[in-house]
């Protein structure tokens, strides 16, 4: 049977919950990401973005809007937020934030990137970038938490192959940063805390 939660408890869950804060360590940079809930009428679901192939480690992925934080962002949180309305039109002053998970970091990249957790009101008519987002994906909350849809596996990705877990919707697969970060926040919600970020998965 798949678990399911409204949108009140997963609000009161990440409001409760105060994760360590760290600084980004040396020879990594800060960034963000945000993790969108958007409450449609076929029930909560979580925005995900498909990058464009283009050159670099995160061409062609599925990830949550974010970026890196740059000299006019004040915080980390205003970093999610820039990224978020300059890559899916989400215009900043209409997210209602609900709190933040830990930092995780990206090994190729070298990122330190802090997920802060939100509701996009419905409905919004985004305004993807054709530069960054090649489409955006709207995934249903209770099929994320179905466990059809969740494995543990080695990802081929451009001829490299990592260890990851991975969430399957449809023709798309997510995997590595954001499937770790997705699952520590569906940890979060199930079990009242994140999971051990080391990795790979044991």
């Amino acid at each position: 049977m798949t678990i399911n939660f409204t949108e009140e408890e997963i609000k009161i869950s990440l409001q409760q919950y105060d994760p360590e804060v760290l600084p980004a360590p040396d020879s990594f940079k800060s960034a963000s990401v945000l993790i969108p809930f958007y409450s449609d009428p076929e029930g909560l679901s979580l925005i995900f973005m498909k990058r464009p192939d283009y050159q670099g480690p995160h061409g062609g992925q599925i990830s949550f809007p974010g970026g890196a934080k740059d000299e006019t962002d004040g915080s980390n949180l205003h970093a999610a937020l820039r990224e978020t309305e300059e890559e899916i039109g989400v215009s900043r002053e209409v997210v209602d934030i609900w709190g933040c998970l830990k930092a995780q970091f990206t090994s190729v990249s070298r990122y330190w990137v802090t997920p802060f957790v939100g509701l996009v009101p419905f409905p919004y008519q985004f305004k993807p970038n054709q530069a960054e987002v090649e489409r955006l994906l709207i995934i249903p909350l209770d099929h994320l938490l179905n466990p059809a849809s969740f494995s543990i596996d080695t990802y081929n990705w451009k001829g490299f192959e990592f260890p990851s877990y991975l969430y399957t919707y449809n023709d798309d697969v997510i995997w590595g940063l954001t499937a770790r970060i997705l699952f520590n926040l569906i940890s979060l919600l199930t079990n009242g805390e994140e999971s051990d970020s080391r990795w790979p998965p044991s």
